[in-house]
């Protein structure tokens, strides 16, 4: 137990996706190396670990994405892996920076131009099978091995991702941080709630719970709103255990008319029109604003964990923020929440895919060695400010996922199909905005997303 809970500060140290600030191949004015000792120690664990095999000829890999790997200018130290790939291999990794909204047509561009990108992350969701399809990344099977002490115990996780019976996604590890629920503490103490972290321990905190804080809180006259974000509805949506878009024997297929669905989608569109969702309520407005939790005037912010993977987040949240998974759906079988995913593709056309998987290998070293984690751990509480119940807390969110791996396709097949069912009129936000009942939004899409799967099958 003692190892698990420790495994995670190297996961939150690396998975970071805040905004670049650091061009092509250069070095951030902001970068933060690690303490000497503890690169020292950590250089030892690189060097003398018989899981990190052979040598790297070439020593550069090349990652594009909208964040960096290397330290940025969030605060973050050096992460663990990275230094490990430093000291055993004297790797080094050339950062391409793209922009969100255009990073797979910069992606694209690059492959047709031969830059020689080595890898994508997979982390955003929104690669497999997309990238499968239109033959933007290739497998991976090549160069990991499964058998591997590494990479045996990801084996099953990586089996989610295959297209035409072939891995396309290093996973370096399940998480339960895609979509926490951010709230204060003496917001709960203030209106008379009950605490959600203690109604997760007493194993109360479900849909129930959480609507019932909702409809005890909102009061918009007085200025009092309930569920504020954009990410709410997916991240409400998994605890249903039933993607909008699933891959089953090999193939897409659409869960739009499965009843666990159309439960969930009845219980948002109650939220919706009883003004438990923040925006667009009374006076609040039409912007996300994550400082009313710190000032007390919002009640639920579910977002990414990553809004607190860094030192202002009591900035927005407050000193006594804290938070806990998405409420379990009292009739699933099993507690299921949004996956979050750490993990890899490699680009078509890379020239170190070799590279690649040696950095992987360092990144899965860090992930399991009990020493490397304590270290990245220290580093999670002095450079976030975190405390013990925090780290306590997410652990607890990513033994959640890896007991239940849940992930939805729908952003991950096609443009097409991210705007159909991201839609706020024909797609899964719609009935928590209380504009249309889910049996109308079934008959407006359903059948498009159809055509599209098919499209995609071949």
């Amino acid at each position: 137990m003692r190892k698990s809970r420790i495994a995670v500060a190297a996961l939150l140290l690396a998975t970071v996706t805040c905004g670049a600030l650091a061009g092509c191949g250069e070095q951030s004015s902001y970068d933060k190396p690690l303490d000497s000792a503890v690169a020292q120690e950590i250089g030892d664990i690189a060097k003398g670990d018989e899981n990190l095999k052979g040598e790297l000829e070439n020593k550069t890999i090349k990652w594009m994405a909208n964040w960096d790997i290397n330290p940025d200018g969030t605060g973050k130290s050096t992460p663990i892996e990275l230094q490990m790939f430093k000291d055993r291999y004297e790797g080094v990794i050339e950062y391409h920076a793209v922009d969100w909204d255009s990073r797979y047509d910069q992606l694209a561009n690059a492959i047709n131009g031969g830059d020689g990108i080595d890898f994508f992350p997979a982390s955003d969701l929104d690669a497999f099978p997309k990238g499968a399809i239109k033959d933007m990344f290739v497998p991976i099977d090549d160069y990991i091995d499964f058998t591997d002490p590494l990479f045996a115990p990801v084996k099953d996780a990586a089996d989610i991702f295959q297209w035409n019976g072939k891995h396309y996604v290093i996973v370096n590890d399940i998480s339960g941080d895609n979509c926490v629920v951010i709230y204060n503490r003496d917001t709960i103490e203030e209106n008379g709630l009950k605490d959600p972290a203690k109604l997760l321990a007493e194993g109360k905190w479900d849909w129930t719970a959480f609507q019932d804080a909702l409809t005890q809180f909102v009061d918009p006259d007085n200025g009092q709103y309930g569920i504020d974000g954009w990410w709410f509805e997916a991240g409400l949506s998994a605890s249903c255990g039933v993607p909008y878009v699933g891959i089953k024997d090999g193939k897409l297929v659409n869960n739009m008319k499965d009843p666990a669905i159309e439960r969930l989608q009845n219980w948002m569109y109650e939220l919706g029109t009883t003004n438990c969702v923040a925006i667009g309520v009374g006076d609040f407005g039409w912007t996300a604003m994550p400082s009313y939790i710190g000032e007390g005037k919002t009640l639920f912010y579910p977002c990414g964990a990553w809004a607190m993977y860094n030192d202002t987040w009591k900035n927005d949240f407050g000193e006594n923020a804290m938070f806990v998974p998405i409420p379990k759906d009292p009739n699933a079988d099993e507690y299921y929440i949004p996956c979050g995913l750490d993990g890899y593709v490699m680009v078509k056309g890379g020239q170190n895919p070799e590279g690649v998987a040696k950095f992987a290998a360092c990144k899965r070293l860090a992930i399991t060695d009990e020493r490397a984690t304590e270290l990245g751990t220290e580093q999670l509480r002095k450079d976030y400010g975190w405390n013990d119940e925090m780290i306590d807390m997410l652990h607890k969110c990513h033994e959640i996922a890896k007991a239940n791996p849940h992930y939805d396709f729908y952003t991950a097949v096609s443009t097409d199909v991210a705007k159909l069912l991201d839609s706020n009129e024909s797609g899964i936000r719609a009935t928590s905005k209380g504009q249309y009942q889910w049996s109308e939004i079934v008959s407006m899409s359903s059948a498009a997303l159809d055509a599209y799967l098919e499209d995609a099958n071949g």
